[in-house]
C-alpha cells in the first residue's frame, strides 16, 4: 500500500477518538501510551515500569533510503521521599537496518536514541483542596460538563540529564552527558476528558540543542477499563525537525497492570515515518498512606479543616458537657 495513502488512513482514524465516548483513570498513573507525560508523580514508594515494543518503517527521500526499525522503549519512575517528587529514567534503544537504493549498499546503526534520567516536582496542584472541587449535589450536568475552572492545570518541573555512551550514530560529536529541563501540565476539562502538554528543551550544551513540545487528550469510554488518546507531538533542532501526530488506546487489566497500543505518523518525506507500538505498565504499590490527626491537620491534608474550626467544635462540646451536668 501506498505509504501517503495509510497516512491518510491515520491521520482520519485520529480525529474517530475526538467523537466517541470514554475514560480517564489514575489508577496507575502511566505515561503510556504517548510521549506526552504526565504532570503528576507516581506516588511515595510506588515503583513502576512502562515498556513498549516500537516498530517503524522510515523513508528519506533526500537520500533515496529505506529502513525498518525495531526497538523498545522503557520507563522506570519511583516516587521519592514524599508525594510531589519521582525519580525517572527513560530509554529508548533501537536497531535500523537501512537501505541506500542509488548505492546499493545497506546499513545497520544500533544504540540509543533516548537514555536519560531525571527528577519531576509538582509546584502546583488545582485538586489538592478538596473543598474546591466538591461535586454539584443539585446538578448531574454541572458536574459533568465543561468548566473554565478544569482548564487550571496541575504543573510539574522536571531537570535532568542526557546520556550519550560511545560513540552513537544516532548523535555523532555530543559530549557524554547534556542536560534537560522541562514543564509538565495537566488539566482535568470533565470526569472524561484529561489535556496533558510539555515543552522540553533537551540537550543542552550539545551543538545541536533540541526544543519541543506534546499535547495529548485522553478520553474514556463509560467502561472504565477503556481510553483513548490523540497526541500532537512538534521537535525543533538543527539536527532534526518533525511534527508527529499519535493515536491510540489502553485497556486496565487490573489496577496495577495496563496494555496499551498506538499508532503514529509524521507528514514529510525527509525522513518520512509511520509506526505501531505495543505497550504495558506494571505499577509494584509500596505506598501507605500517612494519616493525620483532625487537629493537626492543614488545608489540603486529609481535605480542608481549619484549626479554628477544630477548637470552635470543642469549646461547643465543653460547654454542651457543662449544661447537662448543671442540668
Amino acid at each position: 500500500m501506498d505509504l501517503h495513502i495509510v497516512k491518510k488512513v491515520l491521520f482520519t482514524l485520529c480525529l474517530i477518538p475526538l467523537f466517541t465516548s470514554a475514560q480517564y483513570t489514575d489508577v496507575i498513573n502511566s505515561n503510556r501510551p504517548g510521549r506526552a507525560v504526565s504532570a503528576y508523580a507516581v506516588g511515595k514508594n510506588v515503583v513502576q515500569a512502562e515498556v513498549g515494543l516500537v516498530y517503524e518503517q522510515q523513508d528519506d527521500a533526500s537520500i533515496n533510503s529505506d529502513s525498518n526499525i525495531f526497538g523498545a522503549d522503557i520507563s522506570l519512575r519511583y516516587g521519592l521521599l514524599f508525594e510531589t517528587l519521582e525519580i525517572n529514567y527513560e530509554g529508548t534503544f533501537i536497531n535500523q537496518n537501512i537501505t541506500f537504493t542509488d548505492l546499493g549498499t545497506d546499513e545497520t546503526r544500533t544504540d540509543f536514541t533516548r537514555n536519560r534520567l531525571g527528577l519531576k516536582y509538582l509546584i502546583f496542584d488545582p485538586f489538592k483542596n478538596p473543598e474546591n472541587n466538591k461535586p454539584n449535589l443539585y446538578s448531574w450536568r454541572a458536574n459533568n460538563v465543561f468548566q473554565w475552572k478544569n482548564l487550571i492545570p496541575a504543573v510539574s518541573l522536571y531537570g535532568g540529564a542526557t546520556f550519550n555512551l560511545g560513540e552513537n550514530p544516532f548523535y555523532v560529536g555530543d559530549p557524554t552527558i547534556s542536560y534537560r529541563g522541562a514543564i509538565a501540565t495537566q488539566s482535568r476539562l470533565s470526569p472524561r476528558f484529561v489535556l496533558i502538554s510539555n515543552i522540553a528543551y533537551d540537550r543542552i550544551g550539545t551543538d545541536f540543542p533540541e526544543l519541543s513540545y506534546a499535547v495529548s487528550v485522553t478520553h474514556a469510554f463509560r467502561d472504565p477499563k477503556w481510553s483513548v488518546f490523540i497526541e500532537n507531538q512538534g521537535i525543533k533542532s538543527d539536527r532534526y525537525s518533525d511534527i508527529l501526530l499519535r493515536t491510540g488506546v489502553a485497556y486496565l487489566i487490573s489496577p496495577n497492570f495496563q496494555a496499551d497500543f498506538h499508532l503514529g505518523s509524521n507528514f514529510k518525506n525527509s525522513p518520512s515515518r509511520i509506526f505501531a507500538v505495543l505497550g504495558f505498565s506494571q505499577r509494584l504499590d509500596f505506598h501507605k498512606d500517612k494519616l493525620v490527626p483532625i487537629e493537626d491537620q492543614k488545608t489540603g491534608v486529609n481535605g480542608k479543616i481549619r484549626k479554628k474550626d477544630v477548637k470552635k467544635k470543642r469549646k461547643k462540646k465543653k460547654k454542651k458537657d457543662k449544661d447537662d451536668l448543671d442540668f
